[in-house]
């Protein structure tokens, strides 16, 4: 291995996985560092999604968080880097055969199960209650969603290939709650969020990627000298498609439920099948709590969110929820008059209209990403003046 990295404290946890803060050994460079266990199929399935989506990313966008290595640990104490364009073998074995290869000697010392890798010099703590690299979506239990099941009779330590490890560049903002909720209103900056995830997503779905899990808690900010730089993360639940059809994305479709209950797509919500532009819905609903400063605390957590929402008696609807019982729906954009001062200048009539279309009922009336990236930046322009 030509890099050797140290773990210096956790900071995510998850069902599939914890995320470390580390640096490169040789170069002290601060990197995050996800740990993946390959405790059964379902989980492996979607780790080698979220590799083979950062892998095609790759570094060739800003706002996409930048995949730097990916390594296998094949034992307690072996890793194993990974071919750029190759998919591990073993893990692709297991998830087609549907179960995870046993290692024998493996289970002869079970105590080593617990022992640090010795290429990666373990000195974790406990993470921050304000985590950035949070990589479960919190979801209220009356609606299940595809989960990788945990198998009683399959140990930690008793498989070939014991877990998968991505290397990650570092953001020290935070995730976008963190970044936005703890400053002051600034229309300006708002507006630079917007264009850049607009942006981020357009080259995503140019490259057949669709994320899928398009909230808050899945932008990472990456302060610099010249501003903030808002990175798309956590391509866990995102889907590649084999092949465009009629030259985009709206015509290709999913039908997994999957995502964050207050930025799911109507469709999703109904349990149909869906396209691409799912992804442009949830932006909806993020750009319309950005520019609006719209929060909310989800039953069962204590950190406020940005996100929109429908208020229906004492109890917050998720917007996509709403529109999926009623497609008819009134929304009201902006619902300045609903807060308390201080309040974000609300957004112009360009952009009100261009977040009525994002947050259509009908997928099909929504702007694709590209025409999403174009109309942003003329509805800024337009409502500027």
């Amino acid at each position: 291995m030509e890099e050797l990295y140290t773990l210096e404290k956790e900071v995510g946890r998850g069902s599939y996985g914890v995320v470390f803060e580390g640096h490169i050994a040789k170069t002290g460079k601060k990197v995050a560092i996800k740990h993946l266990p390959c405790r059964d199929p379902e989980c492996i399935e979607l780790y080698l999604q979220e590799l083979w989506a950062m892998r095609a990313t790759a570094k060739n966008h800003v706002n996409i968080i930048a995949l730097h290595s990916s390594l296998l640990q094949t034992g307690q104490r072996s890793l194993k880097p990974l071919r750029k364009g190759k998919l591990p073998l073993q893990l692709v074995e297991s998830v087609l055969k549907g179960s995870v290869g046993q290692d024998r000697g493996s289970q002869s010392n079970p105590r080593r199960r617990t022992n640090a890798v010795s290429r990666l010099q373990d000195r974790t703590n406990s993470p921050p209650s304000n985590s950035p690299y949070s990589l479960t979506p919190q979801r209220p239990p009356k609606r299940a969603r595809k989960r990788p099941s945990q198998r009683g009779d399959e140990q930690p330590g008793s498989m070939r290939c014991s877990a998968l490890w991505l290397v990650m560049e570092y953001c020290d903002g935070g995730d976008l709650n963190q970044y936005l909720l703890s400053r002051p209103l600034d229309a300006h900056g708002n507006h630079s969020v917007v264009q850049q995830l607009s942006s981020a997503v357009a080259f995503l779905h140019n490259l057949g990627i669709i994320h899928r899990d398009l909230k808050p808690d899945n932008v990472l900010v990456s302060v610099t000298p010249s501003g903030p730089i808002f990175k798309v993360a956590d391509f866990g639940l995102s889907k590649m498609s084999e092949g465009l059809v009629d030259g985009n994305l709206t015509r290709k479709h999913f039908s997994s439920t999957c995502g964050s209950d207050f930025y799911m797509a109507p469709e999703v919500w109904g349990g149909l099948t869906y396209t691409a532009q799912a992804d442009i819905f949830s932006l909806g609903v993020m750009f319309w709590a950005i520019l609006e400063r719209i929060t909310f605390v989800e039953e069962g957590t204590t950190q406020e969110q940005l996100g929109a929402y429908v208020c229906k008696g004492r109890w917050l609807m998720p917007l996509g929820e709403a529109l999926w019982e009623n497609a008819d729906l009134q929304l009201c954009i902006p619902m300045k008059w609903k807060r308390a001062a201080p309040l974000p200048t609300p957004p112009g009539p360009a952009m009100c209209g261009l977040l009525f279309d994002m947050l259509s009922s009908n997928p099909d009336s929504r702007p694709t990403a590209d025409q999403l990236e174009s109309r942003v930046r003329s509805a800024l322009k337009e409502d500027s003046h």
